[in-house]
């Protein structure tokens, strides 16, 4: 059986950056570094491509070339790979997001690399943290469809995480049991509005299960995650 899964994380700025000026910075960038190792010889390019602008938005795809070490022949010798994913900046109310629609580890990776080109640093993008009462009003939303729940920073002695599965949460004492015990970590549900099963974190990883278009998701990203967010910062 096929499993369709779309994953990615959303992050905010730290530092105010209107959405034109991330469009002139990022419009046309390509950086080209040569890599020589013996016989191969590779020209490893990171690049932004596909800038599309719209309102209050600006989405493309971000590509970096790296090398990794394979082994052929009773050698091991380098490769070139690359890492490209799609990204997409919104501008809401006073706070500029940015998902990228990737696993967790390769999106915070371009996560970094994209601030070094907007703020010269790392650290002008960060996380878009949820906290356990606003994911619990995620939960709360689609109460009748919660698959699947984790709790963390749990008080009870040698327990370090709690998980509740099944399709009858919505009745479960023990997910009220749970939250006086420890933080709502991790909720999976599925959304009344769009019929996707969502899975979201407290670091705002955001994965739907049931989605293969990658426009889509950010499309859902846009409409459904950044309001919760937006309202546990403001």
């Amino acid at each position: 059986m096929l499993h369709v899964v779309v994953a990615g994380k959303v992050f905010r700025f730290a530092e105010q950056l209107p959405v034109a000026d991330v469009a002139a910075k990022l419009d046309g960038y390509r950086t080209e570094e040569a890599y020589e190792e013996g016989d191969y010889n590779f020209a490893l390019v990171t690049e932004v491509a596909g800038l599309l602008p719209k309102e209050n938005t600006l989405s493309g795809v971000y590509s970096h070339d790296y090398v990794m070490r394979v082994f052929h022949r009773g050698k091991t010798v380098p490769l070139p790979r690359t890492v490209e994913a799609l990204f997409s900046f919104a501008q809401i109310e006073d706070t500029t997001f940015l998902a990228i629609v990737e696993k967790k580890r390769v999106a915070n990776l371009v996560a970094n690399k994209l601030s070094e080109i907007l703020f010269g640093k790392v650290g002008g993008i960060v996380e878009a943290r949820i906290p356990p009462e606003t994911l619990r009003e995620f939960h709360l939303k689609n109460r009748e469809d919660t698959k699947i729940t984790f709790f963390d920073n749990v008080d009870i002695p040698n327990v370090n995480k709690l998980s509740l599965y099944g399709p009858d949460l919505v009745n479960a004492t023990l997910f009220e049991d749970y939250t006086k015990h420890g933080d709502l970590w991790y909720v999976v549900a599925r959304s009344k509005e769009t019929g996707y099963v969502v899975g979201v974190t407290r670091d705002a990883s955001v994965t739907i299960f049931n989605l293969a278009d990658k426009s889509k998701y950010v499309e859902y990203v846009n409409k459904e995650i950044y309001p919760i967010i937006l309202k546990s910062i403001s």
